[in-house]
């Protein structure tokens, strides 16, 4: 019998492709004392960095910091993580949900997919409902989230979640709601408009200009995460142009500050330009929070830049954001009027999420009405609501509201007492919003590529000079 004989291929060969060009996921708990080290690189362009922070947002991590390096299409981040208490990552079963979202994200297979899926469906069976989202902009104003509500239970919606944002007198909000009596969601085209033109009128109530009066109801999937709802929220605030603040008045959730580094600020964004590279660099201080770089990342992207270089570091309660950028068509305008636009609309970013005030929290069993009688309250007793987030968890609904003096006074604590005494049937918590301490922006330390570079340069010209 004659021998056939055959080149030997590995078998590993097969999957050489996927191992070179990735995304391959690290996560390490050795290499950093205080924080879990997330590594991620791949060869892809642009999409893999807010994939990646969105994976880590709808975990509950905080960012500490981090570092970005795109080029000639590869792409690496390092991300420093933390628990929302301040520890490291323990839970090995955390750890792989980490990796498997990230690798899910790529397309990739992962060994441990029968874990990560077992994960998941335990996440998806607690809060899984069939739901219509109701997307609504405008022009805000003293008690209009409490007529929005209002309308919602009027119409027989039970409001399963909501989140709503308000910055430079612009409202944005995202509502789950479904049929109160079904408990299904509301799919009716005809219903559907009947509740759109409600709430137009009530938007319409309050402006001339119509062109940024929004109403749109669609049925989604029940697992739409929180992070495509913030990201939601973003394009439609960055849609109304609410970086402009034009429409700014007492009831918005704006500041104003003076950026300057000679004194103490919370906020400063400052764009410049790198001429030998082509990018645009964008320098953001503010104090630190939770999804600050969520914040960012998402606008530069809606805005149609791709991050190449960027470095996230955080200290005393201040955070330092320096990104190079450039537009998705690879140029750069490198006009004033470009470098005005980004800087106002990472001011935006920042801002969105922030609001002074009060922090009103209300745990109660979910009802019928419940959110429009809260708010019709609030708003009785001379209050408005700058932010909304309602989140349902089974027979127990979570309402946190951030709310203001409709004249812009300071909220008068004798309020506070009575709405105590007006929710005494609901378990509830109230609490004050305490901004972090301001920091001396000369102060703060961070790893920044611009002083890289130019403490290298001080270094070979030292060197040039010296005997």
């Amino acid at each position: 019998m004659m021998e056939v004989c055959y080149p030997y291929f590995d078998p590993d060969f097969e999957n050489l492709y996927e191992r070179i060009y990735g995304p391959r996921v690290y996560v390490d708990n050795d290499d950093c004392e205080n924080c879990t080290v997330v590594k991620v690189d791949s060869l892809e362009k642009q999409g893999p960095l807010l994939e990646v922070l969105q994976v880590l947002i709808d975990m509950d991590l905080l960012i500490s910091k981090s570092y970005i390096f795109s080029d000639a299409g590869w792409f690496m981040d390092v991300i420093h993580v933390k628990d929302k208490l301040g520890n490291k990552i323990r839970d090995n079963r955390v750890i792989n949900c980490i990796q498997q979202a990230i690798y899910q994200k790529g397309g990739l297979k992962n060994p441990q997919d029968q874990v990560m899926n077992s994960y998941e469906n335990t996440m998806k069976s607690e809060s899984c409902h069939e739901r219509t989202a109701i997307e609504i902009t405008g022009i805000n104003r003293p008690g209009l989230f409490s007529e929005i509500s209002a309308v919602l239970a009027e119409e027989k919606c039970n409001v399963i979640e909501a989140h709503a944002w308000s910055h430079n007198g612009f409202l944005a909000c995202v509502v789950y709601v479904c049929d109160q009596s079904t408990a299904s969601c509301i799919d009716d085209p005809i219903r559907l408009a009947t509740i759109e033109g409600h709430l137009s009128t009530v938007l319409a109530n309050t402006i001339h200009d119509k062109d940024h009066i929004g109403v749109k109801a669609c049925f989604i999937e029940s697992d739409r995460s929180m992070c495509q709802t913030e990201r939601r929220l973003h394009q439609l605030m960055l849609a109304n142009r609410d970086f402009d603040g034009s429409q700014s008045g007492p009831h918005s959730c704006s500041k104003t500050l003076v950026p300057s580094m000679r004194g103490r600020t919370e906020k400063m964004v400052t764009i410049d330009r790198c001429v030998e590279k082509g990018y645009l660099i964008a320098y953001i201080e503010c104090t630190d929070r939770p999804k600050l770089m969520f914040d960012t990342v998402c606008t530069l992207t809606d805005m149609h830049y791709v991050i190449f270089h960027a470095s996230i570091t955080s200290h005393d309660q201040f955070a330092s954001q320096e990104y190079y950028i450039r537009h998705e068509d690879g140029n750069i305008k490198d006009t004033d009027e470009e470098r005005q636009v980004v800087s106002k609309c990472l001011e935006a970013a920042v801002e969105r999420r922030e609001c002074e005030g009060l922090r009103l929290e209300l745990c109660a069993r979910n009802s019928v009405g419940l959110l429009s009688y809260v708010t019709r309250t609030l708003r009785e007793h001379g209050l408005t609501v700058a932010r909304a987030d309602i989140e349902t968890h089974g027979e127990k609904t979570n309402n946190v509201f951030y709310v203001q003096d409709i004249s812009g006074n300071e909220v008068d604590m004798e309020i506070v007492d009575t709405l105590k005494r007006e929710f005494e049937s609901l378990p509830y918590q109230v609490k004050t919003e305490l901004k972090p301490q301001k920091q001396n922006s000369m102060e703060r330390v961070g790893f920044s590529f611009t002083n890289l570079l130019r403490s290298q340069l001080e270094k070979f010209t030292h060197s040039f000079i010296s005997p």
